[in-house]
């Protein structure tokens, strides 16, 4: 028996296996990945201006937003079309955040990300610039359950895309309760006034449905 081992192709490895092809700053404080201070998306001829963004990262957070055990100072952010976007990430909490961002042009932010991550106590800094649509971006922690207990923000640029689903103080809330329909009460008070009218039809002598 004879087994050929062929090598991946670059498009169907994954693409945060070994991160070989990012631009990425690392140290015992933390990790900047994929900033970009000066290249341009595509669609656009110019920076159309500049942000400057802190998020705090950390359990006081959480208040207010039952299910949650972490969170950040800010769940939305807003910036126009072709925007440079600095981020200034503080972590408060003793366990490693991250604020990373999804979706961006893979042709210029590979994996189509960015990202920072700061150790307990300590902070990074990093750019990215945003094309030209409408769209809302997906910002979150991407460390084990951290979005799914808080983390999780949404980037609007121009006009958005619509809110992302469970945005802490943003859109629905965050947790549900149960996952059945939310007409559920309605259903089954239908369902048994039908079986108890069923019922009672049968049992009134020489009457039958």
């Amino acid at each position: 028996m004879f087994i050929v081992i062929c090598p991946l192709k670059a498009q169907d490895q994954n693409p945060h296996e070994g991160h070989a092809h990012h631009n990425m700053t690392l140290d015992k404080t933390g990790m900047v990945m994929n900033s970009n201070h000066h290249n341009l998306p595509e669609d656009c001829k110019e920076i159309s201006g500049d942000y400057s963004i802190e998020v705090i990262a950390g359990t006081r957070f959480a208040g207010g937003f039952p299910g949650t055990i972490f969170g950040m100072s800010e769940h939305e952010h807003r910036v126009e079309p072709c925007s440079r976007i600095t981020v200034t990430f503080v972590n408060e909490d003793e366990v490693r955040h991250q604020w990373m961002v999804h979706g961006l042009p893979r042709y210029l932010y590979p994996g189509g990300m960015f990202h920072l991550e700061a150790a307990g106590g300590h902070s990074q800094t990093g750019t990215f610039i945003v094309p030209s649509g409408d769209l809302t971006y997906l910002v979150h922690c991407d460390m084990a359950q951290h979005m799914e207990k808080g983390m999780k923000a949404q980037l609007k640029v121009g006009l958005g895309s619509g809110d992302l689903w469970a945005i802490p103080g943003i859109s629905t809330e965050f947790t549900r309760d149960n996952y059945l329909p939310e007409n559920i009460g309605r259903y089954f008070f239908a369902g048994m006034l039908f079986v108890g009218l069923t019922i009672v039809a049968f049992c009134i002598p020489g009457r039958r449905l």
